[in-house]
Parts: structure tokens; sequence; C-alpha cells
């Protein structure tokens, strides 16, 4: 990605005319970032979280929002597959291309939706055990102490 801008950006200054899809490449890939590293973030403790809260309660109570939050996040994600995957067939069985500067079939975009939250679901679940085998807040929730 880095590559495409920089070689884009010298074009458009040295001949007036980049690719035209750099753009568009660069907004995909973004994209696809985020939704391949956000179960790597969850895993290594990384992602956003409110450490202040966390450390201002009780550590039981601590414990207890922890908890409540893997829950929470595994229940949210068994939507999120259930809806990113009719999306991704939908779009599959329509046929359904991306028209811009680059025309592609639209569930290759939507196919790594479900594939992430099932990750991240599997990621709440690892989660969860391992904060009911501690019976403390975690190690991340301290990091503002």
């Amino acid at each position: 990605m880095v590559i495409i801008v920089t070689g884009d950006i010298i074009l458009r200054n040295v001949i007036v005319k980049g690719f035209v899809w750099a753009n568009e490449v660069s907004e995909y890939a973004l994209y696809l970032i985020t939704l391949l590293t956000a179960p790597w973030l969850l895993r290594r403790g990384q992602h956003v979280r409110l450490d202040l809260i966390l450390t201002a309660v009780p550590r039981r109570v601590a414990w207890l929002m922890e908890a409540a939050a893997d829950i929470i996040g595994f229940i949210v994600c068994l939507v999120m597959i259930r809806y990113a995957w009719l999306m991704t067939f939908e779009a599959f069985r329509n046929g359904s291309l991306t028209i811009k500067n680059l025309i592609f079939p639209e569930w290759w975009m939507l196919a790594p939706l479900p594939i992430s939250f099932v990750l991240l679901a599997i990621e709440f679940v690892f989660r969860f055990h391992r904060l009911l085998q501690s019976r403390d807040r975690r190690a991340e929730a301290t990091s503002v102490a």
C-alpha cells in the first residue's frame, strides 16, 4: 500500500498522471488490514478499552465487567457472523459487482467479514476461559495504574 501510494504521488507530480486505481486499492487495503488484525489485537489485549474504569473499581467488579464484556463481545460476533455470511452469500448468489476503477465480484470484499468475526468469537471464548481460570482482572487492565 505504501509503495502504491508513494508511486502514485510521484507520478502525479512528475508526469501529471498517476495510478487511477491507487486510492481505491488503498481503501480496500485499509479495510482488510482492519478486519484481519482485529482478532490478533484482541488476543494480545491491545484493542480499545477503558483501563481507567477497570483500575478504579474493586477487583471483583472489574472481573465481572471483564466477564460481561467477553460474553457480550461473543454474542455480538455471533450476530455479525450471521449477517456477514448472509451478505456475502447474497452478493455471490446475485453476482453483484463492485464497479469503480476496478471491477470485481462484491463477495470478494465481503468474504473476510464472516472469517474475521469467527476468529473474534473464538478469541472471546479463549479470553473468557482465561478469565475464569485467573479469578482476577486481566493484566492489561492495569496499564494506567
